[in-house]
């Protein structure tokens, strides 16, 4: 890796590229310390802490902290991650969305088009949302009306957002590319050395002797490189299946008949699927935080409320506590048919076999048409629940020791996922970028 980014520094455009998404990170990481106006910051600060604790660890690591901190960028990119989502998930359900999807270059133009404005949409629905919620909080809003509030809160937070989104685009377009994704990356990363402080201090240095250190230290290593490891393998894990074309005549020459692979990655559906069962247990607790009804065990609902928060999994101290450990189960379950119903929206076996069988292909063994759809399908089935068994563990291993031994960080298992399938990514797309620019130098001379 270092040495990657040692020689793409000595070529001048890549050099340029690099320490131009560098600076817009920066502007990120600058506007995250502006307050919006008219919220006391440190009664929210407060008020998040007694009602919500830990829940909003994953938010506020995709935020790099400026949700908590309530700056203009409190919403960060989160609207349009959102926005991306929904717009897949469309482009299934509506034809004219696949048609547009399909239409080459043009097309996706669209479709960003229109990702920009339900980002836009979404903020404004979010923003007024929350300012709501502050209102109905004493103490949180300054003064003001509560109109005034939600007209000042809301364009801050919107105008935040619609900036990163930009400033996304233009790293994508000047930048080294995957401008949203190096802007969630800066984030989770800007919040990782005070998590890995706060581990030290209580496990390290806060412990009762030196010996008990040492362990400490070793296993707090141990951990983040095999769950870094495990993150790896199952990225880069792919299942090849091979495919033959047969030969034929175009005018007097004879074509074809060469063999290539079709790739399927074992962890298909990428973290879609943690991002989903994450926001769906944290929404109502969100919710009902807002509207003052606190997760305690008082009543059935609180008691639900209290099993969605993870905050409340694998407590060894008392059978009635760990019997919240329920909520680990549905999480889990969650994971896998959200890697299942990604997948099977994202890749289509069926296109996949007719287009094989237009060009000449064929899976050896497999007889075109149907018998490979079917073929497909199985295959796929199988590594998508490999998949998703691994991503299970990934993001379970930081929950089950923070429940555990309260190692409670902001980043874990599906944030880990993010910052090395976005560093992993970033690195391909330089070391394409010197080889392209190799090819030129060796044309050109």
């Amino acid at each position: 890796m270092f040495k990657t980014l040692r020689n793409a520094f000595k070529i001048k455009d890549i050099r340029a590229k690099l320490l131009y998404t560098l600076i817009a990170l920066l502007i990120v990481r600058l506007g995250c310390l502006i307050p919006v106006p008219g919220v006391d910051r440190d009664y929210f600060q407060l008020w998040l802490d007694s009602t919500m604790g830990d829940n909003l660890g994953f938010l506020d690591a995709l935020t790099g902290g400026s949700f908590t901190e309530m700056s203009i960028f409190a919403l960060n990119i989160s609207p349009y991650i959102t926005s991306s989502i929904i717009m897949q998930l469309l482009t299934i359900a509506i034809p004219k969305l696949e048609e547009l999807q399909k239409d080459g270059e043009e097309g996706r133009k669209k479709i960003a088009e229109i990702s920009r404005y339900l980002t836009i949409g979404l903020a404004i629905i979010e923003s007024v949302a929350m300012t709501i919620g502050f209102n109905n909080t004493n103490g949180v809003l300054r003064s003001g009306s509560l109109f005034t509030n939600i007209v000042v809160i809301t364009v801050s937070f919107t105008a935040g957002s619609a900036f990163l989104m930009w400033l996304g685009e233009r790293i994508t377009e000047k930048g080294v590319g995957n401008g949203i994704s190096m802007i969630l990356l800066f984030n989770i990363v800007a919040k990782m050395p005070s998590d890995i402080s706060n581990l030290v201090e209580r496990f390290v240095t806060g412990a009762g002797s030196v010996g008990m250190g040492i362990v400490g230290a070793v296993v707090i290593v141990a951990v983040i490189v095999v769950t870094i490891v495990l993150i790896v393998l199952l990225q880069d894990a792919q299942r090849k299946i091979s495919v033959q074309y047969a030969k034929k005549v175009q005018g007097r020459n004879m074509v074809g008949g060469q063999s290539s692979f079709i790739p399927l990655k074992v962890n298909t559906a990428g973290v879609i699927p943690v991002i989903f069962a994450v926001s769906l247990l944290q929404f109502p607790i969100i919710i009902s935080s807002f509207f003052g009804v606190q997760g305690e065990r008082s009543t059935l609902w609180r008691k639900i409320l209290y099993m969605f928060n993870s905050n409340n999994w694998f407590n060894f101290d008392s059978f009635g506590e760990f019997k919240y450990t329920l909520g680990a189960v549905l999480y889990i379950a969650m994971i896998i048919f959200f890697a299942y119903f990604y997948t099977s929206i994202t890749f289509n076996p069926m296109e996949i076999a007719n287009n094989m069988k237009k060009q000449g292909g064929f899976i050896p063994g497999i007889r075109p048409g149907r018998p490979t759809t079917e073929y497909l399908n199985k295959v796929l089935n199988y590594i998508i629940f490999i998949g998703a068994v691994g991503l299970t563990i990934v993001a379970i291993i930081p929950i089950f020791f923070a429940g555990a031994f309260g190692a409670r960080v902001n980043f874990g298992g599906t944030s880990l996922i993010i910052v090395v399938g976005v560093v992993l990514e970033t690195l391909k797309q330089i070391e394409s970028q010197m080889l392209v620019r190799h090819y030129k130098g060796f044309l050109n001379d």
